[in-house]
């Protein structure tokens, strides 16, 4: 697992999650005029019940307070499926 994967998990651990799985679509797009600044592309698939009662925006500004300076930095583009338990 890179480094980058590795920083994301732990940071997203305090989201107590469920399921966690990160994808890295980097090389999918490396022709991107982005990629020469080194930031990666990633898509996320998150279970946690912290988001329970929560909207899509609202979940989302939790995933990207989690991995704080990540974004937009090493973390260049990040899809997210942010789901409750019981979704």
């Amino acid at each position: 697992m890179s480094n980058i994967l590795a920083q994301m998990r732990e940071r997203l651990a305090a989201l107590e999650p469920l399921s966690l799985e990160i994808f890295d679509d980097s090389a999918a797009h490396a022709a991107h005029a982005h990629a020469s600044g080194g930031g990666g592309h990633y898509r996320l698939a998150i279970t946690a019940p912290c988001f329970q009662g929560q909207g899509r925006i609202a979940r989302h500004r939790l995933i990207h307070r989690a991995l704080g300076d990540l974004l937009p930095g090493r973390i260049h583009a990040l899809a997210i499926c942010a789901r409750t338990p019981s979704e």
